[in-house]
């Protein structure tokens, strides 16, 4: 069996050896392959989510290839449960080397029909719950005077899009929280940054973002790349702001997203224009 994941065979094997990781929503879609790749490298991975069928897949497979993995259910929006596992998990494994906010709720909505509720609902994962668990589990890598946190967002948090007013919004918040963490806490020797994905494959986001064949197409074509990202590939990018090759990226936002926002060119063929 092959024991490397695709998303971790540009890195060194073992380069996260002895690192304490969690990743929230890490049982799942992009979150799933962070951790397999930080679990196939050496680190102890910690995931965290509501659902705890959602676990069953990473530590399965943990068992299966001998990584270091285990679960907690987590609801990141109440922060005493937040702050609750953080302590624990820092009794537990002595140290948190490493975070990543990968928990997130989208669904697509006009904004004349979002209700509070929905509004809510979006901004309570995606702004409050990573709030409350870059600063729970924060605290105890101030005490260590060391660590590191990466945060998962969008482009639309800067482009903006239509029907994602309550994600759009709640991503540009984690931007501003990923720089302003950077520039505070880099003197304690943490550093913060965040990824933007573009569209990439997975049920959550073919069942919320492109329902249907034709909208998927539509979508892939406005990318210049021409094709959809893989979770992967995405994953791949994460790894590597998370490793040693990145000690000196802090306060950045990796766009990952086949040229997407790029804009729209006049052409694009500049040999066509005569």
């Amino acid at each position: 069996m092959q024991n490397t994941p695709p998303a971790a065979r540009w890195l060194p094997k073992g380069c996260f050896e002895n690192e304490v990781a969690v990743v929230t929503g890490g049982g799942t879609g992009l979150g799933l392959e962070i951790s397999r790749g930080l679990a196939s490298l050496g680190a102890s991975v910690v995931i965290a989510s509501r659902t705890a069928e959602h676990h069953s897949a990473l530590l399965d497979e943990a068992r299966a290839r001998g990584w270091k993995c285990e679960a907690r259910v987590l609801d990141v929006r109440d922060t005493a449960a937040v702050r609750a596992c953080a302590d624990a998990i820092a009794a537990q494994h002595g140290k948190v080397d490493i975070l990543v906010n990968n928990a997130a709720g989208n669904f697509v909505c006009p904004t004349e029909r979002l209700s509070s509720n929905a509004w809510r609902a979006v901004l309570g994962i995606v702004l409050d719950g990573t709030f409350y668990c870059s600063q729970h589990f924060g605290r105890h890598m101030l005490k260590q005077k060391r660590g590191q946190m990466l945060n998962v967002v969008a482009t639309y948090a800067w482009t903006g899009m239509p029907g994602v007013a309550h994600s759009a919004s709640a991503k540009a918040g984690v931007l501003a929280l990923t720089k302003t963490l950077a520039a505070e806490w880099a003197r304690h020797g943490i550093r913060a940054n965040a990824i933007a994905p573009g569209p990439f494959q997975s049920q959550g986001a073919q069942r919320n973002l492109w329902p249907n064949a034709e909208v998927e197409r539509e979508i892939r074509e406005r990318i210049p790349l021409q094709r959809f990202a893989t979770a992967e590939e995405v994953a791949a990018q994460c790894l590597h702001l998370l490793s040693p090759a990145s000690a000196y990226i802090t306060g950045e936002c990796l766009v990952v997203d086949g040229g997407a926002t790029l804009g729209n060119p006049l052409w694009s063929d500049p040999g066509s224009v005569r």
